[in-house]
């Protein structure tokens, strides 16, 4: 009988091990570009993953992938409205989410940013979106963070918010990636303390219809499938010595 009752206990064991709770990632910006890519590439991998857009009725591929994948949930966020970012926030209040990943983010009008013929609205919109959206999001989720096991949150900068970068346009954009990489240096003095990794993660020159919008043709291009691949080694990999610290999608640092 003893026996009995032994080899049910350690059957019932294996068995939580089996469906023990898969990790979760939220990610803003989910209907296209590279947002997308995270969605596609973390549910393959069985991660759950929430997966944020503006207009969530128009994203018919990420509807398309949520069908296909059922651990993917389609969340209507707005990253600049506060009533939609708590309303998420209640939502998930007591979720642990293991990467949160702050992707989203627009271009905006090229020439009204360009020196010369500068336009306030357009500067505002940057910034709101690029800089305010990540801030604000990360604020609301840090205690989901905070509760899980991998506790990273990410910011997607780019090469063009390096200082040491040079090049006479795209002002406004530049200045919002380089704002968002100070944001969270800021927030990573914050939350260190409980034991949260900050990754600030450039795509590399990824193919993306952003890209497309910039105009660029040069070489060195990476596919979106490929820069999030190696993005998502850089997450699996951050530690507190890398936290904050900007990172190519290939696991190179570059200055700021």
């Amino acid at each position: 009988m003893r026996h009995i009752l032994t080899a049910l206990f350690f059957s019932a064991g294996m068995l939580g091990a089996q469906v023990a709770e898969a990790a979760t990632v939220l990610i803003t910006g989910s209907n296209r570009g590279l947002g997308f890519e995270f969605a596609k590439q973390y549910a393959e991998a069985g991660w759950d993953v929430i997966a944020t857009c503006r207009s969530p009725d128009q994203a018919d591929e990420l509807k398309a992938l949520a069908a296909k994948h059922k651990n993917i949930s389609i969340e209507r966020l707005d990253v600049v409205d506060e009533g939609e970012i708590e309303a998420l926030a209640v939502k998930y209040k007591g979720k642990p989410i293991d990467v949160l990943i702050n992707n989203a983010g627009i271009l905006g009008d090229v020439p009204k940013q360009t020196f010369g013929s500068v336009d306030r609205a357009n500067f505002d919109r940057i910034m709101d979106v690029n800089v305010y959206g990540a801030i604000a999001v990360t604020e609301a989720f840090r205690d989901n963070v905070v509760a899980s096991d991998e506790k990273k949150i990410v910011a997607l900068t780019s090469l063009m918010g390096s200082i040491a970068a040079t090049g006479p346009s795209h002002t406004f954009y530049r200045a919002s990636k380089a704002a968002l990489g100070m944001s969270m240096r800021v927030i990573n003095g914050h939350l260190r303390r409980d034991g949260v990794v900050v990754g600030v993660i450039a795509p590399c020159v990824a193919e993306t219809d952003m890209l497309k919008e910039f105009g660029y043709e040069g070489p060195m291009t990476v596919s979106a499938e490929t820069a999030v691949s190696g993005m998502r080694d850089v997450i699996a990999n951050l530690t507190q010595e890398t936290s904050a610290k900007p990172i190519n999608c290939d696991g190179k640092p570059f200055e700021w």
